[in-house]
């Protein structure tokens, strides 16, 4: 008995730290959204290949 107690102790930690580090995770994640521009959208700004080289001397 005492064995199954130790078990479900144990069980129920794990499961608190799954979902404290998925929590984590997830707050990261809408921070990383949340710090791009609006203009943009989810698209950051990509350069164009025309420009790309400048005409030498």
């Amino acid at each position: 008995m005492f064995e199954y107690q130790l078990h479900e102790i144990r069980h129920a930690e794990l499961v608190r730290r799954a979902e404290s580090e998925w929590l984590a995770r997830h707050v990261r994640r809408a921070g990383r959204t949340g710090r791009r521009p609006a203009a943009h959208g989810s698209e950051g700004p990509v350069s164009g290949s025309r420009n790309r080289h400048e005409q030498g001397a």
